[in-house]
């Protein structure tokens, strides 16, 4: 696949590529050239806090230290049976 730089220095990525990386217009791209001066383009994953917010608060209890110990043993004994 070949792409042309535009005279702003700009590249389209060909179709098979944004679709094997599953990019999309507006997502980022991190470029880093190697030692053989090959250049390789690493999507940009969002930071777990852009994330925040997305969904709604879970209904959960707060439940204390010895309710998730106990929770993690019945797990943990239950495990051991299948």
């Amino acid at each position: 696949m070949i792409s042309t730089i535009t005279t702003k220095g700009q590249v389209t990525l060909p179709k098979k590529v944004r679709e094997k990386l599953k990019l999309e217009a507006g997502d980022k791209l991190d470029f880093f050239v190697t030692r053989e001066g090959h250049i390789e383009a690493v999507p940009v994953k969002e930071s777990a806090t852009k994330l925040k917010g997305m969904l709604p608060p879970a209904k959960v209890k707060n439940v204390t230290l010895e309710q998730m110990e106990q929770g993690v043993a019945m797990g943990a004994s239950q495990s051991d049976r299948d």
